[in-house]
């Protein structure tokens, strides 16, 4: 039997009262009210990430568990999505197997799209069939995000089958539909897709609450989207959640969930409010197994210092304390590999383009933004770089475009994290530096690059090109320090490789490159690169 005392934060009641926490195994036996404790302590439910990418993080999702624990993260709303486009049904079933290793509840979802789009060359397809045989496995908690939202407007045969089958197995689905608005996001959201997170605007927001859907505040390494959308926290508190959806290592070492929570609580919101945004909608939405801090819940909840600050002192999972005072407490574990490359080096040679003097469609990315916007340039142009995609699954000449915004002054940076199908992304200042940083990610199967000057610096990502084995900790190290090396070559942004992994999504408008060539997210179709004006 353990007994915890402090000043228990009791969401459901909306209140704050000294009492005492009896655990017994991995439940809570009892919550006694006591005036008399007088530790200043205060112990609230743990944090959800309503909606991530584990691969994203670059760690096998029992190093994620490690890292995000010590932040109060107790569980997360998980989306196998990239390990399943380079793997298949095989790479979800890793991700169950390896989550399991560790005290910390993953419910990961059955990927929706997969490919994501004809338009790119994917490792696998996760066909209806495959979605029913997942849901077989109880694990499997809900119908990922439906990235395709022309399919499901225009009753594409397919994607209706897959909202059918989530249905009938009873799983929530999940939405992912940017920009959509008025009767488009009530006809989406009319075929049970209850959240989305990829709300950029306060009035996309308010148009899709007003369909009855719920809305995920993201806010991770490279979109982020506080900002415009945070004050539903105080006008929609029942159904708002909080989600990091893509975090580099290096972020997840700083913080994560509690870093919106007490943004939002040092914003003035009511501290009830923003703790249900980052514990109960989520668990009640998605129907997770997480204790909420009730008599015979399961005991998953954290002890902070501060409701302002936020400071996590512990973390406890079924019962069992995972972080305290800043240290994970769970223990690292070994994990096989699982990946699909196929692909076999390039030449500078077959990077060079014959665009100089043309006018060409620009790719301009936004620091923090998911969204691009097109402008055109002639060639050369200040600012303006070559950006490239090579297909991994198979030997195919690389697709060539021009990008504004990434910033590098010389060399490569290039990455195998290339959503939605992970093919190989570069950009670079020098058909030289494209190649070497490209060749240097076949070499290793995958991982992030920098290439300057005959130095290549990489980190590799053995797990499907996406992740690796080795200790959280020291991955965002390495990671920390090529970050460093591509911001020390001119980037101004963020995340820079974050950054260059979304170019190649095309689901989000509006320019972006496939392996197959320059494709307009908003129409849906290959533009070419030269504007003929």
């Amino acid at each position: 039997m353990t007994r915890i005392e402090g000043h228990i934060v009791d969401v459901h009641t909306r209140r704050i009262y000294p009492g005492v926490i009896t655990l017994e195994g991995e439940r809570i036996t009892s919550i006694v009210e006591d005036a008399s404790v007088t530790s200043s302590q205060h112990i609230l439910p743990g944090f959800v990430d309503a909606h991530v990418h584990v691969e994203s993080s670059m760690l096998i999702p029992s190093e994620f568990a490690r890292l995000a624990v010590v932040h109060g993260t107790v569980g997360t709303v998980s989306d196998p999505h990239e390990i399943a486009n380079v793997c298949g049904i095989e790479g979800v079933r890793y991700m169950l197997a390896n989550g399991e290793r560790v005290p910390f509840q993953f419910a990961f979802g059955a990927p929706s799209c997969v490919p994501a789009t004809t338009f790119e060359t994917a490792g696998a397809d996760i066909t209806v069939d495959d979605i029913r045989e997942l849901f077989r496995d109880e694990r499997v908690r809900y119908l990922s995000e439906m990235m395709n939202w022309p399919g499901v407007l225009f009753n594409d045969p397919v994607v209706m089958q897959k909202l059918e089958v989530a249905r009938a197995c009873g799983r929530v689905i999940d939405g992912h539909a940017p920009g959509l608005r008025g009767e488009q996001a009530a006809l989406y959201a009319s075929h049970g897709i209850s959240t989305d997170h990829e709300c950029f605007t306060l009035d996309e927001a308010l148009d899709k609450l007003k369909v009855g859907m719920k809305i995920l505040i993201r806010e991770g390494s490279a979109a982020r989207n506080y900002d415009a959308l945070h004050s539903i926290i105080g006008t929609h508190a029942d159904r708002v959640m909080f989600c990091s959806d893509d975090m580099h290592p290096d972020s997840l070492v700083l913080g994560h969930i509690n870093l919106i929570v007490q943004r939002s609580i040092n914003l003035g919101y009511d501290v009830f409010d923003v703790l249900r945004a980052a514990s109960v909608n989520p668990v009640e939405h998605y129907g997770l197994p997480i204790g909420l801090l009730r008599t015979g819940d399961r005991a998953d909840f954290i002890v902070v210092d501060d409701l302002t600050k936020m400071q996590v002192r512990e973390t406890w999972v079924g019962g069992e304390c995972v972080a305290r005072d800043g240290q994970s407490l769970i223990a690292s574990v070994q994990e096989g590999l699982i990946n699909a490359f196929a692909c076999r080096p390039i030449t500078a040679d077959a990077l060079a383009s014959t665009d100089d003097g043309e006018t060409v469609r620009v790719i301009v990315a936004h620091d923090g933004q998911l969204v691009t916007t097109e402008e055109h340039h002639a060639l050369p142009s200040p600012d303006v770089l070559k950006i490239v995609v090579v297909n991994r699954y198979r030997d195919a000449p690389p697709a060539i475009a021009y990008i504004k915004g990434i910033g590098l002054q010389k060399g490569a940076i290039a990455s195998s994290v290339a959503h939605d199908s992970h093919n190989i992304v570069a950009v670079g200042c020098t058909d030289e530096d494209l190649a070497a940083a490209v060749n240097a990610i076949i070499d290793v199967r995958g991982g992030v690059c920098v290439a300057q000057n005959n130095r290549v610096d990489v980190l590799p990502l053995p797990v499907a090109g996406l992740m690796s084995t080795e200790d959280g900790y020291t991955v965002a190290r390495k990671y920390a320090e090529l970050d460093a090396i591509a911001k020390s070559l001119g980037s101004p942004l963020r995340a820079p490789f974050m950054t260059i992994s979304f170019m190649a999504l095309l689901v989000i408008p509006q320019l972006k490159l496939s392996d197959k060539g320059l494709f307009d997210g908003s129409t849906f179709q290959f533009v070419p690169v030269r504007t003929f004006a």
